[in-house]
């Protein structure tokens, strides 16, 4: 059982950053793929980006590629998402979510067996 909290979500001007951190506990950190999707209203969930330590391997939807960077501080058991150059486009509810090595599931924005409350994200234009 993987407990999942994100923080960090806000109010910010196009152009500006932000940083959401998900922090896990219950169970072994290193053995999950820990990533974030996003949901917007009247729009599909999309896989945002993804860190997968076992694998050594990272995601990123092509949306925000470029402009966001996911990093993972083992020692914190925190997973972390840089956010910069913020668009209006980005506004959603993040949500972080985990599953067991791979990243497959949180990239295409499919549930998981584990996952946050959500934090909301709005960029003003």
């Amino acid at each position: 059982e993987l407990q999942l909290v994100e923080s960090g979500g806000g109010l910010v001007q196009a152009g500006g950053s932000l940083t959401l951190s998900c922090a896990a506990s219950g169970s072994s950190f290193d053995a999950y793929a820990i990533g974030w999707f996003r949901q917007a209203p009247g729009k599909e969930r999309e896989g945002v980006s993804c860190i997968s330590n076992s694998e050594g391997s990272t995601y990123y939807a092509d949306s925000v590629k470029g402009r966001f960077t996911i990093s993972s501080d083992n020692a914190r058991n925190t997973v972390y998402l840089q956010m910069n150059r913020l668009k209006p486009d980005d506004t959603a509810v993040y949500y972080c979510a985990a599953d067991y090595k791979y990243c497959d599931l949180i990239a295409s924005g499919q549930t998981t067996d584990f996952s946050g409350q959500g934090t909301q994200v709005t960029v003003s234009s």
